[in-house]
């Protein structure tokens, strides 16, 4: 089950778990659309995998398995991957 990460780690945008502007990577780094554009060219900066659209978890489902409160931050945002 993915976490749903609150925030962009790149900008610390707010994403709700139905936002259609949260991207992820295999890995659940999370990034807001901008920041995956304008500063990542679509790319994750944590492992160099591809950045894809974040499913959304709604109603029902939301309630019964929520999304993570967890906040990541990288302040690193935009610099070349590690791979």
């Amino acid at each position: 089950m993915l976490e749903m990460r609150p925030v962009c780690e790149c900008c610390e945008r707010k994403l709700l778990p139905d936002s259609d502007s949260a991207l992820i990577c295999s890995f659940e780094c999370t990034f807001c659309a901008d920041c995956t554009a304008n500063v990542l060219n679509g790319t994750c900066p944590n492992c160099g995998g591809d950045l894809v659209r974040r499913p959304t978890r709604l109603g029902a489902m939301l309630d019964k398995f929520p999304a993570s409160t967890k906040h990541v931050h990288n302040p690193a945002c935009g610099k070349q991957a590690t791979t």
